[in-house]
């Protein structure tokens, strides 16, 4: 049964749009040209060209340009303009059709043919244009027309050129562009600012857990040593994880040998740096037993055994019952070790490298209770000290946290905006 359109609008190939737009193939709208072959037997000048490894969905990385020899007559049919639009054309399928627009960098540069090019042809907004490919891309409609073959997908020129797009005024072209820049802007600001309190984190944990900065308060005795993890206060002592923490690698999943009550559990991928994913919480059968030895308590920090080794997260019993399976490990305090502040030390650990010197490396890469047990981490003389510290990197992450939500948000507002604008159901002009 067809759906009623309601009033001022219409049914076409692209779906409901105003009566007043129209749909048009890409072809008419502007220029496709499939980029240039490689050859050994080439001749011409040395010449800057873009390719799919280049393109990226929204923006060209301009660091890895390599360079051909292109004739006066090839440069001539192959050189970008600014302005134009960038297609990858051969690619895996769901990353066909990714696109971003040349912005002139580099100059004199040509494009090769695992790329496809659009030119705005008179009547047509660039930016309009690639925000319909980006939206093209996401909603699988290029994947629907490339021809696949291989693991590589193939976009095509000619099918390119035929697909419909809808096509407003260029007037309102602009006005839905120039809408879509500025949500582009606010989230290129968040983005900015994100990656600057990151690295701030980072320069912090550098200081506070190795004891190159102290906080007021707390410097007993003044000097430096040298340990296996570095330089640290002379008052300061290294431990080890297992003399700080009880460590209980969680429950062997089995569906045939797993037997008693059903209960919920989190899993590896559950665990993000920082934070748990609730979204992934799995069932799993468990005898009595089980239930007392991987029942999870609330600020036990669950570490990843295998794949991003160390990565780690607090539980702070968000569900009343929960436990966990064998691709983690659980640590609890044994003698007052400040959780938040452990989770900070494995962090700067995998992340500055260190860990890996205690990884097991089989078929698959892992850390085992008897290495974590013996991995080093440094103890400042009092907890207060501990809490001091875990509180200022914490108050960091909530930071960090809030801007990743205000990112998030962004983000989808920015793709309710494209699928309202690019249809028209909502109008600027």
């Amino acid at each position: 049964m067809n759906m009623k359109v309601k009033p001022g609008y219409k049914q076409t190939e692209v779906g409901v749009i105003p009566e007043d737009w129209k749909t048009m193939p890409v072809g008419e709208a502007g220029g496709v040209l499939g980029g240039r072959q490689r050859s050994p037997y080439h001749v011409g000048q040395p010449t800057k060209y873009l390719r799919v490894a280049n393109v990226f969905d929204g923006f060209i990385d301009t660091k890895d340009v390599l360079e051909m020899p292109f004739s006066p007559a090839e440069k001539q049919r192959f050189q970008l303009k600014d302005g134009d639009i960038l297609l990858n054309e051969g690619q895996s399928i769901e990353l066909v059709g990714r696109s971003a627009i040349y912005r002139g960098k580099p100059e004199n540069c040509c494009f090769q043919n695992t790329l496809v090019r659009f030119r705005a042809g008179h009547g047509t907004c660039s930016e309009f244009v690639q925000l319909v490919f980006q939206q093209y891309l996401r909603t699988g409609i290029f994947a629907s027309i490339a021809l696949q073959t291989t693991s590589i997908a193939h976009l095509g020129s000619g099918r390119l050129a035929a697909l419909k797009i809808p096509f407003p005024t260029k007037a309102e072209q602009e006005a839905i562009a120039e809408a879509l820049s500025d949500a582009d802007a606010l989230i290129e600001s968040l983005e900015k600012l994100l990656a600057k309190k990151r690295q701030i984190k980072q320069g912090a944990m550098q200081d506070l857990l190795t004891g190159k900065k102290r906080l007021p308060g707390f410097e007993v005795k003044r000097g430096y040593k040298q340990t296996e993890m570095g330089v640290i206060p002379e008052d300061w002592e290294v431990s080890a994880v297992g003399d700080e923490f009880s460590i209980q690698l969680g429950k062997m999943l089995d569906s045939e040998k797993n037997v008693g009550a059903p209960k919920p559990f989190l899993g590896n991928r559950a665990v993000q740096w920082g934070r748990l994913d609730l979204g992934d919480i799995g069932v799993v059968r468990l005898t009595p037993s089980d239930l007392q030895r991987f029942r999870l308590r609330a600020d036990d920090l669950l570490v990843c055994e295998g794949g991003e080794i160390g990565r780690c997260a607090i539980w702070h019993a968000p569900i009343e019952e929960c436990y966990y399976q064998k691709a983690l490990h659980r640590l609890r305090p044994k003698r007052g070790y400040n959780v938040k502040l452990m989770l900070n030390v494995l962090c700067r650990l995998a992340s500055s490298g260190f860990l890996l010197n205690f990884v097991t490396q089989t078929s698959i890469a892992h850390l085992s209770k008897e290495k974590l047990e013996t991995v080093p981490i440094p103890l400042p003389p009092t907890k207060a000290e501990q809490e001091a510290i875990a509180a200022i990197l914490s108050d960091m992450d909530a930071e960090i946290g809030s801007l990743e939500a205000k990112l998030t948000k962004a983000r989808q507002l920015k793709q309710g905006m494209m699928q309202e604008l690019l249809t028209g159901r909502i109008r600027l002009v």
